[in-house]
């Protein structure tokens, strides 16, 4: 794998992205590359598993190349099944998953840490579920993924907004359940010490109890952001935030 990697020892696997000269935006070849990743971590025997970034941040989300492509339906399609099984595999995991977040964790990056059951935030690092501002909206299960953490008339604010929250913030508002310093590698190991040390078998059925629980309702939520990302791509509002980006400039939207 070209920009994914993935490496178990014993109870713990890591899942690294590494494409950090893109500040690991995720392109449909990361993507492919992740769910396959993803897919043998939830086959391996670890009972841990970390995903972290390389580089300079965790991850910046969709890459602005991918999103200007042109997609036939039959691309969109396949692409949202890419970004579904990520989200549904890192979701039902039977291991307990870490997201070691450092700059920044934004779109698509931030919906991925977010998979996670703990997620953890440098104290310099960056999250925003800044979709608004392209004119999308959050996909990979953001809405419920958000919501499940913060609520949902938080999470409404955050979505509408694309507000950077820092460290110390994502803390108080329950999206990060705690920090670190330096690299992740390092800042998260801590964490995996604690659990390595932990029931990890009764903590996993209690995840999995939770899991059945809201299952059906993130499954339910993916098929809504699909829908209306489709539409969303199609608006004016979408191609202006593209142009705003790559023009450096703020976005005047006017649907």
């Amino acid at each position: 794998m070209d920009y994914i990697q993935y490496e178990a020892k014993g109870l713990v696997a890591e899942i690294v992205f590494q494409r950090p000269d893109a500040y690991n935006a995720f392109n449909e070849q990361m993507l492919n590359e992740l769910k396959e990743a993803c897919i043998k971590a939830a086959e391996s025997e670890a009972l841990i598993v970390l995903l972290r970034g390389s580089g300079r941040g965790f991850s910046a989300g969709g890459d602005i190349h991918m999103m200007t492509s042109p997609h036939d339906s039959g691309q969109f399609k396949q692409l949202m099944d890419t970004i579904e099984t990520i989200t549904i595999t890192l979701f039902q995991m039977k291991k307990i998953t870490v997201a070691a977040i450092h700059g920044a964790a934004a779109g698509l990056g931030l919906s991925v840490a977010l998979c996670a059951d703990m997620v953890l935030a440098e104290k310099n690092a960056g999250l925003a579920m800044n979709f608004n501002g392209i004119g999308l909206i959050p996909d990979g299960g953001g809405h419920y993924l958000l919501m499940k953490r913060v609520g949902e008339t938080e999470a409404k604010k955050l979505i509408w907004s694309g507000k950077k929250l820092s460290a110390e913030e994502a803390v108080t508002l329950g999206l990060a359940d705690g920090t670190f310093s330096g690299e992740p590698a390092a800042g998260a190991e801590p964490y995996v010490n604690q659990l390595l040390a932990s029931p990890l078998q009764a903590m996993i059925e209690t995840k999995a109890i939770y899991q059945n629980l809201h299952e059906d309702k993130l499954k339910q939520v993916l098929s809504l952001e699909r829908s209306a990302q489709e539409r969303m791509r199609k608006t004016k509002d979408h191609q202006e935030g593209i142009r705003a980006f790559l023009e450096k400039r703020k976005p005047m939207f006017n649907t």
